[in-house]
């Protein structure tokens, strides 16, 4: 039976603990970081349906991701990179520093350059935004599990080019901005409104204004609309905003 799905900040799994790189009867062991509530039963319920791949549990932070690895050890983590105030990008260092043989599968809705250079950096394995198809999700999970390096049709061009070195865009846009002020600019590039983007990040919008004003002063945007033509310019904004999946009941 599947393990029971915790929505809580709680490391969940009834299994017990196996020895590092062991694997349940051929099933991949699969674990699923992200703090959206919603989104985190619907690709559980996903993997559930999948042949082959065995749920040992969720988490919604860094610290409750970091001690679902140590206590599960699964083959496979499925990482979003926002988790709320905390950093997925945080959360994959670690986890490959620590458990070199954990695979990080990041599936987020940034599409943005700075988001995924600094997933490679931290040791992701593979790269897909949350608008692939169940298809994509299982097959980028097995692929990442055999050590092959898996990335979206969104993304994969300029993975490659990163991997190879030939793209100019390999270094972070706007150094001097922190990694939440460029995801409220990438936010900002798509045209959505600090209501919005204080909803897609689970962020006050105070707390958002502020982040939009400080991005506004370290770029010397005189005003929102030049913020977005500087910010697209330079690479931003370029994918729509991303929508959980709707998974099929099985």
């Amino acid at each position: 039976m599947p393990a029971e799905h915790d929505t809580g900040d709680r490391v969940t799994g009834e299994q017990p603990t196996p020895r590092p790189g062991e694997r349940r009867a051929g099933s991949l062991r699969v674990a699923v970081v992200d703090d959206h509530p919603l989104f985190r039963r619907g690709i559980m319920s996903l993997l559930d349906t999948l042949d082959g791949v065995q749920v040992v549990g969720d988490a919604e932070s860094v610290d409750a991701a970091l001690t679902l690895v140590e206590q599960q050890t699964p083959d496979v983590v499925l990482m979003d990179l926002d988790l709320g105030r905390e950093s997925g990008i945080d959360a994959t260092k670690t986890i490959t520093g620590r458990h070199p043989a954990v695979a990080v599968l990041v599936l987020t809705m940034l599409g943005d350059d700075r988001s995924l250079f600094a997933a490679m950096r931290a040791g992701a394995r593979g790269y897909l935004l949350k608008v692939a198809s169940p298809t994509e999700v299982e097959r980028a999970i097995h692929a990442v599990a055999d050590g092959q390096l898996l990335f979206g049709a969104d993304v994969a061009s300029r993975a490659v080019a990163y991997l190879s070195g030939s793209s100019a865009d390999t270094q972070p846009r706007f150094p001097e901005l922190t990694d939440r002020e460029a995801e409220v600019l990438e936010l900002v590039a798509r045209g959505l409104d600090n209501g919005s983007i204080a909803r897609t990040l689970v962020l006050t919008s105070k707390t958002v204004r502020n982040y939009v004003y400080s991005v506004l002063t370290k770029l010397g945007a005189p005003d929102r609309s030049a913020l977005i033509v500087m910010a697209r310019e330079a690479g931003f904004g370029a994918r729509p905003t991303a929508v959980a999946p709707t998974t099929q009941p099985s």
